[in-house]
């Protein structure tokens, strides 16, 4: 055996033949290297070939518009979830959150009188989905009855009827002391039910509907044949399926609209169904008339909202909007315009006297008396209170306990003192704000001008000139004859300025004798279509 052939170390401690090794190892890796240059060289100009290729272009394209979308969806994700933790806080923004009203016309220019400013309502559609699922929470009250007295006696001197059932001044004094439960005068109080043998009474036909479950009606009255009524306007085909619209009339103004053809055996009048109300209990149709614009949840018990319009007025947008906007998205259950004009109720009563609203007598007393208990003139320091006088023509309301009491305390009122409600209302309101924490939304008078249009009296119109009449332009052609159409008189200027005066005093009595018929067929025909 040599050590050769074993591979024997020699003297520096290495191994002869692993001399070798290096040599191997060197050529093997330059044959890789140069293996591996070759692959490179054959690949690169591959990929770069197929790089300048429109497909390849197109690839990159999609793929960059992937990671886009997907980028763009996580944020859209996010903030999709901050919208709904504020929605869950209740500070979401409404659609309306940037509306602003435009600002008042210039001091010192012409007065031109109450006009109606821009409102923001929502859609229909949104408005109707935005409805509480449930109503409000009374604040202390919760459950509301009244005194039911078949046999009522007037055991003081002043105020009161058999309707209202005459309560004392401890009992008014108490009913404003606000508990859980309470029992309270309300009208109604000789029946077991509102509408039947009570006075104001109502046929058991309509009395069945007036029970029936309603999350929303409109309605109103006229007593006395003193308006006409005036058909709403812009009304969702939602609205005219789901919203009932009630007129509440005397006898009186049913024969009227018999007479008329206005009103048939279908007891409706467009969208309106006609109520008729026998043995009214008052004298006064005004007064009448507060019976269902303040005591509307008696005889209508198992509504939630209610907008309340007075005859002599023509609903021009939808009721959801309507609620939508002054209630839901107040977070209100009350709410009612203010007088355009006056603040202050002792300004009320004297322009109430100085009008002939009431004997002058009956609203001294009345004023004096709430004098008696504190009321003073209405000034910055009530504020957030805005204003002592509504104008109470419209009133929307959440049927609960607490509005349900201030309907019954304020009606208590025009039952003991005068029918002027504008008189009473702060009184009612802040003497159950001192015992609850609950306010009303007093919203401006042209923002109820917004969704309502005033149309006249009937007893306005009918001494009105023909809207026909109105039409004539320019002077009258002059009378060269005297009033007798027998004497020629001379054409001098003189006489022609005289003649022309006296043509239009003539003509303008001719008219004003004209009046009550052409004022009735022409509203007649314009507010009567259905």
């Amino acid at each position: 055996m040599t050590g050769g052939s074993l591979g024997l170390r020699g003297s520096h401690g290495s191994s002869q033949p692993s001399a070798k090794f290096p040599a191997i190892a060197r050529k093997y890796s330059s044959k890789m290297l140069a293996s591996s240059l070759r692959e490179k060289e054959r690949v690169l100009p591959v990929i770069c070939r197929y790089l300048g290729r429109r497909r390849v272009a197109m690839i990159l394209l999609v793929a960059l518009a992937l990671l886009a979308f997907v980028w763009g969806s996580l944020k859209v994700s996010k903030a999709s979830l901050h919208q709904h933790e504020e929605a869950g806080s209740g500070s979401l923004e409404h659609p309306c959150h940037r509306f602003a009203l435009p600002p008042p016309p210039p001091l010192g220019g012409r007065r031109l009188g109450p006009r109606p400013c821009s409102v923001c309502y929502i859609p229909v559609e949104l408005a109707r989905a935005r409805m509480p699922s449930s109503l409000s929470v009374s604040p202390v009250l919760r459950n509301l009855t009244y005194v039911v007295d078949g046999n009522p006696r007037k055991t003081e001197l002043h105020g009161g009827s058999d309707f209202g059932g005459y309560p004392s001044l401890k009992q008014r004094n108490d009913s404003f002391d606000i508990r859980e439960s309470m029992t309270v005068h309300c009208g109604f109080v000789k029946g077991n039910k509102p509408g039947h043998h009570t006075g104001f009474d109502i046929d058991e036909a309509d009395l069945m509907e007036l029970q029936q479950f309603h999350e929303v009606i409109v309605a109103s009255a006229i007593f006395g044949n003193y308006d006409i009524i005036q058909q709403p306007k812009n009304i969702s085909e939602e609205s005219r399926r789901t919203v009932p619209f009630y007129m509440f009339v005397d006898e009186e103004t049913e024969a009227y609209m018999k007479n008329s053809s206005v009103l048939d055996s279908s007891m409706k009048v467009g969208l309106w169904r006609i109520i008729v109300v026998h043995n009214i209990p008052y004298n006064d149709s005004r007064r009448n008339g507060k019976v269902p614009k303040l005591l509307l949840h008696r005889i209508l018990p198992n509504v939630q909202y209610s907008i309340w319009i007075d005859g002599k007025l023509q609903l021009v947008v939808d009721p959801y909007q309507v609620l939508e906007r002054f209630l839901w998205s107040q977070n209100a259950n009350f709410a009612i315009s203010r007088h355009y004009r006056r603040f202050d109720v002792f300004e009320e009563a004297e322009a109430n006297k100085a009008a002939g609203k009431y004997d002058n007598a009956s609203i001294d007393y009345q004023i004096e008396f709430y004098k008696s208990e504190g009321l003073t003139p209405y000034s910055d320091a009530k504020f957030p209170i805005t204003s002592d006088v509504p104008e109470g023509c419209v009133i929307i309301r959440e049927h609960v306990p607490i509005t349900n009491l201030f309907g019954c305390l304020w009606f208590n009122e025009v039952d003991r003192f005068t029918s002027r409600d504008q008189l009473s209302f702060s009184t009612v309101r802040d003497k159950i704000m001192k015992k609850v924490k609950w306010s009303i939304d007093m919203f401006l008078d042209c923002e109820r001008r917004n969704f309502v249009i005033q149309a006249y009296h009937r007893d306005l119109l009918e001494h009105m000139p023909s809207p026909v009449a109105s039409v004539i332009r320019g002077r009258p052609s002059l009378n060269h004859y005297s009033l007798t159409g027998r004497t020629p008189v001379k054409d001098t200027r003189r006489n022609r300025r005289f003649s022309a005066r006296h043509h239009r005093k003539s003509v303008a009595g001719t008219r004003n004798k004209q009046a009550i018929s052409q004022a009735r067929k022409f509203y007649l025909i314009s507010n009567y279509a259905t």
